[in-house]
């Protein structure tokens, strides 16, 4: 006879194991704020929210707990997590993906290599996998740099391991001399593998054609165009204004977004992101396709690490150069310090082309609720307005 309460006990079973599994997550990201004070602390809180909340999906703010986990260089934390993720769902493309970094930046290139391509079969049709194929990529080219250290003093025994790699180069310097080719040849190879470790490979260095854009080269791109900057917000996703927005010489759009024809219109001919955390460099590629890609970002090295492993070949036909990375702050354009660093993306694209100062006609749309943009730039922006349109959600700077 079948016992009608067996699937309601086995169901109580794998809800508790799964109540565990985020318990372990928590516990986790308590043991570090018991330690530590740091940025992570505000998806940690979200997390604990989420699973206080009935009508809340905690997953998502786990895996955030560990992205910002991977920005601030806990790559152990990040781990715990990521291994808590993929027990807690199995098909997981994201908790495959962090793993795949946590153990990346640990070193652990065999189980870095296995999560990223557990992740890749994830991946359904047409989904972005540029980050993930280019940090494989970046694990083969390292491993060949050890695989081939070994071959060269054969005598010694052992593989070449990255953790005994700078000892193993000592040792061979001080027992055959820097003049010996093998040693040479070895150095070499040390060297391509600490540039593989502290960044990643470039495919394809060019990016697909990508041109570098000044200064000079935006200002005649915006000459006598007209250009609207839209914001991300929901409203304007529903809002019926794509064609208007499709109608302007130039669309601008910033950071993360959604494009839904009959809203937001459909063109991204200026895509405009800021580099955040301590290490802007792991964040997502930047794939949406766009005409010129901003990259606003200080200091000057990690702008250049994040740009070269978040760009993305054939996204962009244009990307600024080093003159356009900090608009508001460097003397040679705005020298405005008075923003500081944490300035929005959508006011310091908005104020290097309102200073630029080429465009006939200059929009906002979507910008005119508080909290779009911080107080003192919404301040700014309603000081310089000709004209508000509520119905349109259209502020005018020209």
């Amino acid at each position: 006879m079948t016992n009608p309460l067996a699937g309601l006990f086995t169901a109580r079973q794998k809800e508790s194991a799964r109540r565990d599994l985020y318990a372990r997550g928590v516990l986790l990201c308590g043991a570090y704020l018991a330690a530590h004070d740091s940025r992570l602390t505000q998806a940690i809180g979200t997390l604990t929210t989420a699973l206080d909340t009935p009508a809340a999906d905690p997953f998502d703010a786990l895996l955030k707990v560990g992205e910002r986990a991977l920005e601030t260089g806990e790559h152990t934390l990040a781990l715990g997590i990521a291994e808590t993720s993929t027990e807690i769902r199995q098909r997981s493309k994201g908790a495959w993906r962090l793993r795949a970094r946590a153990l990346d930046g640990l070193g652990r290139d065999d189980e870095a290599m296995e999560s990223y391509e557990r992740h890749l079969t994830l991946l359904g049709d047409g989904e972005p996998a540029d980050e993930v194929t280019r940090g494989i990529d970046t694990l083969r080219r390292r491993r060949a740099c050890l695989a081939e250290a070994s071959t060269l003093f054969p005598g010694d025994g052992t593989p070449v391991t990255a953790p005994e790699f700078a000892a193993h180069v000592r040792a061979r310097v001080a027992e055959h001399g820097p003049a010996d080719p093998a040693v040479r040849r070895l150095l070499r190879l040390y060297a391509t593998h600490r540039r593989l470790v502290e960044r990643s490979g470039m495919p394809d260095p060019l990016l697909g054609g990508t041109t570098p854009i000044g200064v000079g080269g935006l200002r005649a791109l915006l000459n006598g165009r007209t250009v609207c900057l839209v914001s991300n917000a929901a409203e304007v996703a529903g809002s019926g204004l794509g064609a208007e927005i499709d109608g302007y010489d130039l669309v601008v759009r910033c950071d993360t977004f959604r494009i839904n024809k009959g809203g937001t219109g459909e063109r991204t001919d200026l895509h405009a992101v800021s580099l955040r955390g301590a290490t802007p460099w792991d964040g997502p590629a930047w794939t949406q396709p766009a005409g010129v890609r901003l990259v606003f970002g200080d200091p000057a090295g990690a702008w250049r690490r994040a740009a070269r492993q978040r760009l993305t070949a054939g996204a962009q036909e244009h990307t600024g150069d080093a003159s356009l990375r900090r608009p508001l702050s460097d003397p040679a354009l705005l020298g405005e310090d008075r923003w500081g660093t944490k300035a929005g993306t959508a006011f310091t694209v908005l104020r290097l082309l309102d200073f630029l100062d080429v465009s006939p006609r200059l929009d906002l749309i979507g910008f005119d609720k508080p909290g779009r943009l911080r107080p003192e730039e919404a301040e700014w922006v309603m000081d310089r307005a000709t004209h508000v349109d509520d119905s349109k959600m259209r502020i005018a700077l020209r």
